[in-house]
């Protein structure tokens, strides 16, 4: 194969910008994002349940509580996702590959959102509960449009 026919058959990848741009275009897009927001809402409920759950019923300090919540959301989030909210995208990567970028883009939302936690309760007063519940909604929009974009990326 000659060095222009290769070329060719390689798959164009736009930058982030110009992906950014095509989505906000795309009813496509604004189904998922319904979609991503749906199980958000539900990652929403088990986050607050399993922070309360481990911040009053076990008494862990709450920023144990928070990460404690972080793992089991972020595995149901994760699940739901790739089934249902970007399932068109799942045949574009291994299942590990998406997990391996859905966690790194959790995580980096997790520790904006224990930042955001911790000068809630600690600076502003704000109860734990209310204040993790703030933080998540927070966080949200970063986590939608990096997961859409990189995490379950077609």
């Amino acid at each position: 194969m000659t060095d222009e026919a290769a070329t060719l058959a390689q798959p164009v990848v736009l930058p982030l910008a110009s992906r950014l741009r095509i989505a906000v275009r795309d009813p496509d897009a604004w189904r998922q994002l319904l979609r991503f927001a749906v199980v958000g809402a539900g990652g929403y409920v088990v986050n607050l349940a399993v922070f309360a759950l481990a911040l009053h019923g076990a008494g862990l300090d709450y920023h144990v509580a928070a990460l404690a919540a972080f793992g089991v959301a972020v595995s149901n989030n994760f699940l739901w996702n790739r089934r249902w909210t970007f399932r068109m995208q799942t045949g574009h990567g291994p299942a590990h590959h998406q997990a391996a970028r859905f966690l790194l883009v959790s995580g980096a939302a997790f520790l904006v959102g224990l930042g955001l936690l911790t000068a809630l309760v600690e600076v502003a007063g704000v109860a734990e509960v209310p204040a993790q519940a703030v933080a998540i909604v927070a966080v949200t929009p970063f986590s939608f449009l990096v997961n859409k974009l990189w995490s379950f990326r077609r």
